[in-house]
């Protein structure tokens, strides 16, 4: 009786479950046994960031693990010394912390994002983070990563968001162009990954006049250049002559393009390039005249086929519509459960501008 009393917790010892592994916490996932955080919004001592958008990686961190591209998009973002530690991983290269192995998998949504594959006593959890599986010249294509835990976004986690061909978006961007030559045509589109891959679908629908930028894209769109994504020929807006800017395409952060900087534009067309356009209201709310739907997350399709394709018998839910994809996973039968994490949305445009005369440009 003793021995199988002594079995019984040797196994039971030996058994983890997914939650011992990682479990939110109120900075975010908590890896215990590894010690660190993945995206965790407030500082901590080890962070495991997934890519440079400033509502999964902020500065502080006593330590940051993430691909070069995501550290150096840190950097640039917010200086030096924002952490006080960094270490790039590679695509597929394994690191262990404490027993546990971490790998980090492309995840389609901008350039250096990972999904963070976590690994420890035959369980496998993959934090998604932000994804997308449509094609994407701008940075590396989303691998599905086999697992038995998967924590997936739901940004556009409702029937309703079908983002369609973004080629097809860019055509009626282009058709606009031509339509009306004496107006200029401004396109929201933040900073970092959608700006990049705007400019790379306008040069894939043939599009090889100037693209011109507000100031506060110029930084990260040369950052992609140098790591040979090709965009073309880009001008910087300010200095020019509000007559020579009739026929061109300027993209600059949504905000600006409902601020006083647009009036050094002749009768500009607004667009924004949202996977939010799909919603009309919305675009009508923000005063967009041309709304173009294109996303760097997945859709419902996207989300729910990519789900299904990990082969995961749990499904985790964060920052989005969480009870939707939770109901659609527990109808699959998948265990399914929301994370309620706080501190999670759409990436927003707030990056400072980096010089003064841009802000009166």
């Amino acid at each position: 009786m003793g021995e199988t009393r002594t079995g019984l917790v040797v196994d039971y010892i030996i058994q983890m479950r997914p939650q011992d592994i990682l479990m939110p916490v109120a900075a975010g996932l908590c890896c215990k046994p590894g010690g660190f955080h993945i995206d965790p919004v407030r500082p901590v001592e080890r962070a495991v960031i997934t890519h440079g958008h400033s509502d999964h990686a902020r500065s502080g961190h006593g330590a940051v693990l993430a691909t070069q591209e995501t550290l150096d998009i840190m950097r640039l973002r917010y200086g030096d010394n924002f952490a006080g530690a960094t270490q790039a991983v590679s695509y597929g290269e394994e690191i262990r912390l404490n027993g546990i192995s971490i790998k980090f998998h492309p995840a389609g949504h901008v350039l250096g994002s990972a999904q963070v594959a976590v690994s420890g006593k035959d369980i496998c959890i993959v934090a998604s983070g932000d994804y997308k599986n449509a094609p994407d010249p701008t940075c590396a294509p989303f691998e599905l990563v086999p697992c038995d835990v998967f924590i997936t976004e739901a940004t556009f986690g409702l029937p309703v968001f079908r983002h369609g061909n973004a080629a097809d978006e860019i055509k009626k961007l282009l058709g606009s162009v031509a339509l009306f030559p004496e107006r200029a045509h401004l396109v929201g589109a933040y900073s970092l990954g959608k700006a990049q891959r705007v400019i790379a679908l306008l040069r894939a629908a043939g599009y090889d006049a100037p693209i011109y930028l507000h100031g506060a894209m110029e930084k990260i769109t040369l950052y992609y250049e140098s790591r040979g994504i090709v965009l073309g020929e880009l001008r910087p807006v300010r200095g020019m002559k509000k007559a020579d800017l009739a026929g061109t395409i300027t993209l600059a952060p949504p905000s600006a393009t409902s601020d006083i900087w647009t009036r050094r534009f002749p009768d500009p067309v607004t667009a924004f390039a949202s996977g939010w356009m799909r919603v009309r209201a919305r675009a009508r709310q923000r005063g967009v005249e041309l709304p173009l739907v294109i996303s760097d997350h997945a859709d419902w399709d996207g989300l729910t086929a990519t789900i299904e394709a990990t082969g995961a018998g749990e499904v985790w839910v964060t920052h989005g519509q969480e009870d939707a994809l939770v109901h659609w996973c527990k109808a699959k039968g998948l265990a399914a459960r929301p994370l309620d994490l706080v501190g999670y949305g759409e990436e927003d445009d707030s990056d400072p501008l980096p010089a003064a005369e841009d802000a009166q440009a």
